[in-house]
Order: structure tokens, then C-alpha cells, then sequence
């Protein structure tokens, strides 16, 4: 293989680990894809390192099959995948926990989990999604116990929570001496299991209490668990008496876990509860942006916006779109056009015909509870000027219907009316979560595009 077959080889790889990022669970493709590496393709063969033999096995028995697709599909040709074991370095910079634990025979106490050091404040991109929880992460980080215990975040998958909570580790870790220990729910429900197995209840006890600073992700998994909620009941108590930092971070706000004991739901309404939503249409192109000048590469600006108009909702995703893309333009040797987005992303941007108003109408009308007939009448109520607002900012943005032929279609307004309801409308999307969702909802209907559940 010379040198430019490795390179689009190498790239192959890059764009399906893109593609499985957006389709596994974050804690599965970490612990499994996060340290494979591309080591040679020859044959049609592509041969990836893994750093040990349950890694390989588990890839083997249940994702060859996706991986030889992707891979097949990207190359344009057929393709095999053989797994190795390979017992180098991680090739990811990454920041351990400031706390090894010991068992009785000197073996490492649990799975160790790290603390990536790419994910800073400094390339966390802000928006009007997400700037208060930055806001309160960063203030956490300056002074841990001070601001705010326990701060609390939650959101959909994929919208920065677990960034953000790396970005907490990394900055008290470079700037103080206190010990940080980030750890899932699954690892701490793990690492209580093996406790009672092995009858090691104080070394167990000794990890989560003797930490300055408890980062625990994904807390929604302890639901249903009343053992380990029990034991973390008592971690958490522990730990907020002696004044040290918990941030936890779930899919849903505590008033959402309707299962949860009362006790727990309770103390993590203690502190700051922040939610994160789906970033609009200026963050997600920032957030391409800044992902293209990470990796050395110029897009165009129209390709940027396409994207980010296709993909609302996900940060992985929108970010695994890009991948893909750059990589069917360097193996391909097509330039970065919009052509190239929608030949792409075909099956992440769901393809639709221009729609009809009617049936925007319909769809905004259903969402907000006003009739459908008002909405194309002279009625200037409070609710029907919002929705037909929203039916202009529909037709403006995601048809590219001018500005004349909307006000045409709704029964007559001039332009300016038209652009003043789309100001409106894109201002309202900037501040106010509640519509931002209902807008989502809309947008759904219509296009098909997920964004998380409300809650």
C-alpha cells in the first residue's frame, strides 16, 4: 500500500468511527471503538488494533457486519475487517483520575475510567442553548463546593453534557491538587456489585468518599436499582457534609424520574438544575466551523449551513455528517458542493418534495392549538399571529419561498410583514426554550427530523 491508499484508507476508517458515533450509545462506543486504531488495508482487508481480546471478540460477534457495510459503502468496492489485539499506547491524550484504589492483592480496584483532555471550556462552542449551563459549569470549575452543589445538568443525547463535565475535571485537575474521580452510573453500579463479591465494602467506600470532586454521568441508570441508589444515597450524603463538589449529568430532569427514591430526587434538586437544548441553526454551524478549523479545512460556507439545517438536533451527529462528508470528498475526489451534502447524508437528511402551505399550515395549526382557517385569515390574536408568523419563518427557511409569494399564499401581507414575522420567529428560537420546542415539534411533523423529548 503506498502512501496515498493509506491515507484514504486511514480516511475510510475515520468516516465509518464517524458514522458509528452517531448510531451507538456514547458509553459503548468509548469503551469499544475509543482506542481501536487503523493499522493497514490490504486485499480489500482492512486490519484495526484493539487493546485486548474481549474488545476484539465483542467486535467481532456484533458489529463486523455494520463496519464491513460502512466500510464497503465508502470505498465503493467490497470489503473485509480483521480485528487485532495490539498492546500499545491509547492513541488518545486523556487525563486519568487523580486516585488510583487498591485491592487487598494490589490489583486495580474496578475499570478505570478517564478523564479526556480534549474536552475544554476553551473549545466548548456557545450558544443560546447552552451558554447558561457553560456559564454554570465554568463557575463550578473556578471554585468547586462554592458556587454550586450539586450542579445538576440535563439533556438529550448529544448535546454537550458530557463536554462540559470533562471540561469541570480538566480545569480543576490543571489548576488545584484536589482529587477528581469521574465515573457513569454504570461503573459505580459495577464497582458496588464487585464490592459485595469481594467483600471489599471500605475500598469501594474509600474511592467515591475520598474524592474532592465526584463527576458522575449518566445518573438515570441507577433508576430502578435500589441497592446501589441506596449506597449512592449514602456517597452523596458523605460527600456534600464534608463540602466536596458532585455534578451529575442525566437525560432528564430529576422531576422526570418518577421512579427514583424521593430522598435522591430531593438532594439533587439542592443545587442548580440546568437544562441544555438542541442548538439553533448559528450554534450548529459555529460548532461545524470550529470542527473544520480543528482539522485543517476549508468548507464553504453554503455546505456548513446545509448541514446544520439537515441535522438539528444532535451535536455526534452533526459533527459525524461533516466526517462523512470530507471523507466521501477525499476519496471520491468531488469538491465540497451542496450536491455532495444531500449524495452524502442521503440517509441522515431525509429527502421530502416541496410541501404544500397547506400543509404547513396544518402542521403549525395542530402544535399550537388555533385553526388552521384563522391562520390564513385576517385574525390578529395573540396565538394566531405567533403561528402564522411560524408558518412564514417555515416557508422562508426550509422552502426558500421569496418573501412575495408569502405573503401571496397567506392571504395578501406585503413583505415586510413577512420578514418582520421571521425576525420575530428567529428571535423567539434564540430565547425561549419552551417555543423552541414546540417549533422542534413542528418541524418534525414536516420533515421528519428527531429532537429529544421534552421534559
Amino acid at each position: 500500500m503506498d502512501n496515498d491508499e493509506k491515507i484514504n484508507a486511514e480516511k475510510a476508517w475515520e468516516a465509518t468511527l464517524g458514522q458509528l458515533k452517531s448510531s451507538l450509545d456514547r458509553q459503548t462506543f468509548s469503551t469499544l471503538l475509543g482506542a481501536a486504531k487503523f493499522v493497514s488495508q490490504t486485499n480489500n482487508t482492512f486490519v484495526i488494533s484493539v487493546p485486548n481480546a474481549f474488545t476484539r471478540d465483542w467486535l467481532e460477534q456484533r458489529l463486523t457486519e455494520t463496519i464491513v457495510r460502512l466500510l464497503s459503502g465508502i470505498i465503493e468496492a467490497p470489503q473485509q475487517v480483521k480485528f487485532v489485539v495490539d498492546n500499545g499506547e491509547p492513541a488518545e491524550p486523556a487525563i486519568k483520575n487523580t486516585t488510583e484504589y487498591l485491592t487487598q492483592n494490589g490489583k486495580p480496584y474496578g475499570r478505570t475510567l478517564t478523564i479526556n483532555a480534549r474536552y475544554t471550556f476553551d473549545n466548548f462552542v456557545i450558544g443560546s442553548s447552552n451558554n447558561f449551563a457553560h456559564a454554570a459549569c465554568r463557575a463550578v470549575a473556578e471554585i468547586p463546593s462554592s458556587a454550586y452543589n450539586p450542579l445538576f445538568l440535563y439533556s438529550g443525547v448529544g448535546l454537550g453534557k458530557t463536554h462540559l463535565m470533562h471540561a469541570i475535571g480538566n480545569h480543576i485537575i490543571k489548576n488545584t491538587e484536589k482529587n477528581v474521580l469521574y465515573v457513569s452510573s454504570e461503573e459505580f453500579t459495577n464497582d458496588f456489585i464487585n464490592s459485595i463479591q469481594r467483600h471489599e465494602n471500605t475500598t469501594f467506600r474509600e474511592k467515591y468518599r475520598n474524592a474532592d470532586v465526584l463527576l458522575i454521568d449518566d445518573i438515570q441508570f441507577i433508576i430502578g436499582k435500589e441497592s446501589t441508589q441506596e449506597e449512592f444515597f449514602h456517597t452523596f450524603n458523605t460527600l456534600y457534609q464534608q463540602d466536596k463538589q458532585i455534578v451529575i449529568t442525566s437525560d432528564r430532569s430529576p422531576k422526570s424520574m418518577s421512579t427514583l427514591d424521593e430522598r435522591m430526587r430531593s438532594r439533587f434538586e439542592w443545587g442548580l438544575t440546568v437544562d441544555i437544548q438542541p442548538p439553533d441553526i448559528e450554534t450548529r454551524i459555529a460548532i461545524l466551523a470550529s470542527k473544520a478549523e480543528r482539522i485543517n479545512r476549508k468548507i464553504p460556507m453554503d455546505v456548513l449551513e446545509l448541514i446544520a439545517k439537515g441535522i438539528q438536533s444532535n451535536i455526534r451527529e452533526l459533527e459525524g455528517a461533516l466526517t462523512r462528508i470530507l471523507a466521501v470528498s477525499d476519496l471520491c475526489k468531488r469538491p465540497l458542493d451542496k450536491d455532495l451534502v444531500l449524495m452524502s447524508l442521503a440517509d441522515m437528511i431525509p429527502a421530502h418534495a416541496g410541501l404544500q402551505t397547506s400543509d404547513i399550515v396544518n402542521a403549525v395549526a395542530k402544535t399550537f392549538g388555533v385553526d388552521p382557517e384563522k391562520i390564513m385569515s385576517r385574525d390578529r390574536s395573540r396565538d394566531v399571529s405567533l403561528s402564522r408568523q411560524v408558518v412564514m419563518y417555515l416557508m422562508r427557511e426550509e422552502e426558500n419561498v421569496s418573501l412575495p409569494q408569502i405573503g401571496q399564499a397567506l392571504g395578501g401581507r406585503d413583505h415586510s410583514t413577512v420578514i418582520h414575522g421571521c425576525e420575530k420567529i428567529a428571535s423567539l428560537l434564540e430565547s425561549d426554550n419552551r417555543f423552541r420546542r414546540q417549533f422542534n415539534q413542528v418541524r418534525d411533523q414536516l420533515y421528519g427530523m428527531p429532537h429529544p423529548v421534552a421534559v
